[in-house]
């Protein structure tokens, strides 16, 4: 279950380059008790403080020079591909709520605004992203201690950040420490048996 207060506490990006409209929205949310309000006019910013702040919420605007809000949309699935997206799109123009819906947005508010329609809104936003987290950190912990017993481990290739992931039964596997070992191939191959290096990199080639 999701209490109000962790609802309250969760970090909120409002997107849109009109300052009326951003200052308008951050006295809803602080009216309302939200604690972690942020705002930019700038959409080219947009991916990069999500980067850094891992947003639980982002109120965004769909007209804005630049980049329009599809396009950042786009680029924020970069970011995080397969995974739930809370955006909640700010349109004056009902022709693209449905295109928005489609993009995979999770809500959409209309200008000009309703104060108990965003706050109705960004509430049950919320509620969805909070529970997801939780839920992920569950079956996380779950599949931690079932590779532990089983003593598996898996390794996961994020093509898009170039990034290298082990699971923490890897480490155990390997009776390395994951704070001195970085999960790269080049110190995995170093800790491979010189007789079973081919046999090794043809079966991740087929991977």
């Amino acid at each position: 279950m999701i209490s109000s207060s962790d609802i309250l506490k969760a970090s909120i990006l409002i997107v849109d380059d009109q300052v009326a409209d951003v200052s308008l929205l951050q006295q809803m949310l602080a009216g309302a008790g939200y604690l972690s309000i942020a705002s930019t006019r700038n959409p080219l910013e947009v991916c990069e403080l999500h980067r850094a702040n891992h947003y639980d919420l982002i109120l965004l605007d769909l007209q804005m020079p630049e980049l329009d809000g599809f396009q950042v949309m786009d680029r924020l699935k970069e970011i995080e591909p397969g995974t739930y997206l809370p955006i909640l799109v700010i349109t004056a123009h009902p022709d693209k709520k449905l295109r928005a819906l489609q993009a995979g947005v999770s809500d959409f508010v209309s200008k000009p605004f309703d104060l108990a329609e965003v706050l109705f809104r960004v509430h049950n936003i919320l509620e969805i992203r909070l529970l997801h987290q939780k839920l992920t950190i569950h079956n996380s912990a779950r599949l931690d201690n079932s590779q532990r017993i089983a003593r598996l481990g898996d390794w996961e290739y994020d093509f898009v950040n170039n990034r290298l992931v082990w699971s923490d039964e890897v480490y155990r596997i390997l009776g390395v420490s994951k704070a001195d070992t970085p999960p790269t191939s080049e110190s995995f191959y170093r800790m491979v048996h010189p007789d079973d290096l081919a046999i090794d990199h043809r079966e991740k080639r087929a991977a």
